[in-house]
């Protein structure tokens, strides 16, 4: 029955498989998806190769995975759109988290995102569209909070919410190429000060400030 039942479950993992894919993640942020060697990967992760592919499954399967983890819960961020006081203030908080987290000590510059897959060979075709998925969730969200304060009054009336949460997509993207270029932490967050000009105050945003 045990002897059966370790076949089944195979032999246990020699090292800490979260600790492995926060290193791969890191290093597909700083080199790209398809630019990073399973070489690089294991290097990197203090893995052998068959240890790889017996964790992970293999290259593309370790990417999505450290992609999920690099992105978050989409649940999470809905909530933290939802919990904040307005969409000025729920997009104002995402760019300068994008700002600090582009510019850490420990981290590549710029957004995984952005740069993992900004260019490829139609063999990493999949993996893009997985990423550009990634992108469109989270301008769902944020033009559904967007929504929400044109139906409360707080943004003008005439608010494309479509174009303005895909702004704010953009605008993070943007400040990752300028993070990767080398621009420091404060100029991106006075990037993020400016897009917030976008958004318009509505009608109850300007009676209470009467």
């Amino acid at each position: 029955m045990k002897e059966s039942q370790a076949k089944k479950t195979g032999r246990p993992l020699s090292f800490d498989r979260g600790v492995a894919l926060e290193r791969a993640m890191h290093a597909f942020w700083r080199h790209g998806y398809e630019t990073t060697s399973v070489a690089e990967l294991t290097a990197a992760m203090g893995v052998t190769a068959p240890s790889l592919y017996a964790a992970f499954g293999d290259k593309k399967k370790l990417f999505l995975e450290a992609l999920r983890l690099y992105a978050g819960d989409p649940a999470a961020i809905g909530a933290a759109l939802d919990a904040a006081p307005s969409a000025r203030a729920a997009v104002l908080a995402m760019l300068e988290g994008a700002a600090a987290g582009f510019t850490g000590e420990s981290t590549p510059p710029g957004c995984l995102l952005a740069s993992a897959t900004a260019s490829g060979s139609a063999a990493s075709a999949e993996v893009q569209a997985v990423v550009a998925g990634v992108r469109h969730d989270i301008a769902a969200l944020v033009r559904r909070r967007i929504e929400r304060d044109v139906a409360l009054g707080l943004l003008a009336a005439d608010t494309d919410a479509p174009a303005l949460a895909h702004l704010a997509i953009g605008v993070i993207q943007g400040m990752s190429v300028l993070a990767r270029d080398g621009l420091g932490r404060a100029a991106l967050l006075g990037v993020a000060a400016q897009a917030m000009h976008a958004f318009r105050a509505g009608p109850a945003c300007l009676l209470a400030d009467g």
